[in-house]
């Protein structure tokens, strides 16, 4: 159950990553849920790297934590 908990918030994350790429979209309602519902976990990773980095790793941390998570349970 909790393998399939993390997968789909794996899932999630992705599609926050892609929707990030798409402006006219992230305005929407139900995007605005899925960044909440993934920043969440993101931002205290993001508070612990050094500010100013090109690209953020936060999403690609969390799935990675995800993944060893899974592993491990």
């Amino acid at each position: 159950m909790i393998d399939l908990i993390l997968q789909l918030y794996i899932y999630v994350t992705i599609f926050d990553i892609v929707l990030s790429y798409i402006p006219e979209l992230r305005s929407k309602d139900w995007a605005q849920m899925i960044h909440k519902s993934t920043e969440v976990v993101q931002k205290p990773i993001r508070d612990m790297l050094p500010q100013g980095m090109p690209l953020d790793p936060a999403p690609m941390i969390v799935i990675i934590l995800c993944q060893i998570l899974m592993y491990l349970l």
